[in-house]
């Protein structure tokens, strides 16, 4: 041992006082692992696409991947055309165009929400009723020949007085509908926009669990986003971060942040040529976000812009630099996920993803590599950081920037391992691949 020299261990606290401490700190360990039970290890989507409820078909995934494929082929033909757009290097022109284009044709969308707020407006109700009961219809169609987005669920109006009961109503519909049809698909996403107080969050919760009750389901089986978009939602008239109270009210059932851009700026009094995911507002309001959520298992999702890609090659490649950008600025701040308004906007969402995960594929392997290996190196890394790395690889191969043989070539270490890293147990200082 150490020189080779036995040391005397001497202590002076008795065993008692150990176990007085642990006793009284048993309620606050209870809380940590309720509050903060860590990330749930599921995929999270890189994007979330909106479409109006009266839009919706069966064929819009498979749409979206068309009219995307049918904008690079016109504004950006090959590889080399395509990084001079974006200013992708040598090295990953082939690769990131290949792969857009690979997932351009097997899986456009990762996750898609009918809209029945701001994108579909005020309807007479016989016509929202129609519109909820279709949606519910197709996404079970879909699931059921296995052509959904591995995501798919509907936003519906918020709780504010004026539209709470069509909201609630357009919801009921929707869901009874999917159960009328075989039952809630596992991919399902709900979103509740436009949330100022938590008691609204538990207004949703309650809904909730009276259909739970009336549908027989499991307790806790149906979760939602949380869309914020008012000043409110991020700091409360008492001072408190509305947001953290909001994760609270939800009750295990919130699974996202969604940051609201336009909403949010001008409630702030953003002037429209300013609102955009980079500024200053956009900044802080996602960074209370991101804080509150941390640990809770609850995920952050950026926003989006409303720049199209659409006119003219010159019009349509300024606004894939403009995306491109806004999309790798927000995957450094590791807001992995973001919201897509139009077909021409994907081949950018994974342009910036596919270049984001390569670009630091292989330093990130390495690091990994020896932190499993103990083999030194010359950056020391921790428990904390092995879990960031192997959650960006894993994020990785979940959108298809990566494949596994790739990453578990220079790691040795399969997926399973990767899961591990990625979630240790709480206090373990110690995880291993081995």
């Amino acid at each position: 041992m150490g020189q080779g020299r036995q040391e005397k261990v001497t202590r002076s606290l008795a065993g008692a006082v150990s176990e007085e401490i642990s006793a009284s700190l048993a309620p606050v360990d209870a809380e940590l692992e309720r509050r903060y039970p860590g990330d749930p290890g599921t995929r999270q989507p890189v994007h979330t696409v909106y479409v109006p409820g009266d839009v919706f078909a069966a064929d819009t995934v498979r749409s979206w991947g068309g009219k995307a494929l049918a904008a690079l082929d016109e504004h950006a033909p090959d590889a080399a055309a395509f990084a001079a757009v974006l200013g992708l290097s040598d090295e990953l022109a082939e690769p990131v165009h290949a792969r857009v284009r690979a997932k351009l044709e097997r899986e456009p969308v990762e996750d898609l929400r009918v809209d029945f707020e701001d994108g579909y407006g005020p309807r007479p109700d016989a016509e929202e009723d129609e519109s909820a009961a279709r949606a519910a219809r197709l996404i079970a169609e879909a699931y059921g020949r296995g052509t959904a987005a591995p995501y798919m669920g509907i936003r519906m109006k918020c709780m504010e007085a004026a539209v709470r009961d069509r909201g609630i109503r357009t919801l009921d519909i929707f869901l009874s509908g999917l159960m009328e049809a075989g039952g809630l698909p596992g991919g399902l996403v709900l979103t509740l926009p436009k949330v100022t107080y938590p008691e609204q969050v538990t207004a949703m919760v309650r809904l909730l669990e009276e259909f739970e009750k009336a549908r027989g389901l499991e307790p806790g089986r149906i979760g939602f986003e949380i869309q914020i978009e008012t000043s409110q939602a991020i700091l409360a008239a008492d001072g408190t971060a509305t947001v953290a109270r909001m994760i609270q009210a939800a009750e295990g059932r919130a699974t996202g942040l969604h940051y609201g851009t336009f909403d949010y700026s001008a409630c702030l009094g953003v002037s429209a040529a300013h609102q955009a995911g980079d500024h200053p507002a956009a900044d802080h309001a996602k960074a209370v976000m991101q804080v509150a959520a941390a640990g809770t298992g609850v995920r952050v999702s950026d926003g989006s812009t409303n720049v199209l890609p659409v006119g003219p090659t010159e019009k349509v490649h300024e606004a894939w630099r403009l995306h491109y950008g806004l999309t790798r600025r927000a995957l450094a701040r590791a807001y992995y996920q973001g919201w897509d308004m139009h077909p021409g906007h994907l081949p950018t969402r994974y342009a910036a993803v596919f270049a984001f995960y390569r670009e630091g594929f292989e330093q990130a392997a390495a690091r990994l590599a020896r932190y499993a290996g103990r083999s030194g190196g010359d950056v020391m890394d921790e428990p904390a950081t092995a879990k960031a790395l192997s959650g960006y690889l894993l994020r990785g191969l979940d959108c298809g920037a990566l494949d596994l043989a790739e990453v578990t070539r220079p790691t040795g270490l399969s997926r399973a391992d990767l899961e591990r890293f990625a979630s240790p147990r709480r206090g373990d200082l110690t995880a291993s691949a081995t």
